[in-house]
């Protein structure tokens, strides 16, 4: 299905039969990605009496309960509530779905210290005032091990804080990526890059947003989308989501 759609008063079309799913799903076990020392995934029936809640162990019908770290078990957005003292969830945060989107791909950078950071240089040679209203960075080497990943103890790649700010300063509300957190794994509980995107606590954007532990194929080429940010409606700072990118193109 082709629908129209103004953007920053430009037209353009997109096609909805054609989703590109950037999420991660969500898997019983191990083979989700991990970070910050997550229990892993549980998915279990509910038993009482002689009801079992799985077809597979002879019950009627499946009836799970499920366990997991929206954070530390795959793709999931949050809000400023995940750092404010402050109460603020993601179901009341995230009251629009549908952005312009552009898709980056870059290195992380080498520091002195051995850390692999993605730089403000970096985002002011790809992103611009005013361009678009989320920014979706894959980072290189990027390949499918990323679906399973277990993050926890590696010092993953994480983001400078002074990118961060440009963005904001650019006009980004959403900021999209592959990797565990816009912060280093540990950081002495400083968060600066969450703070700069959400400005907490001097001016919290209370309808802004991060997702984290995203995966883009190769196949999808850098450029501008239209993203769809799906989320359940958690009364918490953050949920499994579901960002799903559609192709656009300018209408003459």
């Amino acid at each position: 299905m082709q629908i129209q759609i103004n953007i920053k008063n430009t037209a353009y079309q997109a096609n909805l039969n054609q989703p590109i799913d950037i999420s991660i799903p969500l898997r019983e076990g191990l083979e989700n990605p991990n970070c910050f020392y997550a229990s892993p995934v549980e998915m279990s029936p509910v038993v009482a009496g002689d009801f079992i809640g799985s077809t597979r162990q002879g019950g009627l019908l499946n009836f799970m309960n499920v366990q997991f770290n929206p954070h530390g078990n795959g793709t999931h957005t949050e809000c400023v509530g995940h750092i404010a003292k402050e109460v603020y969830t993601i179901n009341q945060s995230l009251r629009e779905f549908f952005f312009l989107a552009k898709l980056i791909t870059l290195y992380p950078q080498k520091q002195t210290t051995g850390d692999r950071v993605i730089t403000e240089q970096q985002l002011r040679e790809s992103v611009q005032a005013g361009e678009t209203d989320a920014v979706i960075i894959r980072t290189q080497p990027n390949d499918d091990t990323k679906l399973q990943r277990q993050y926890s103890g590696t010092n993953p790649p994480y983001m400078q804080h002074e990118g961060v700010a440009y963005l904001v300063a650019c006009g980004i509300k959403h900021l999209l990526l592959d990797l565990p957190s816009v912060d280093r794994e540990e950081d002495e509980g400083k968060l600066l890059a969450h703070k700069a995107f959400w400005q907490y606590p001097d001016a919290p954007r209370t309808d802004c947003t991060i997702t984290e532990m995203i995966y883009v194929p190769d196949s999808v080429k850098d450029g501008l989308y239209l993203l769809n940010i799906q989320i359940a409606s958690f009364e918490l700072d953050a949920s499994p989501s579901k960002p799903v990118l559609y192709r656009i193109s300018n209408i003459e």
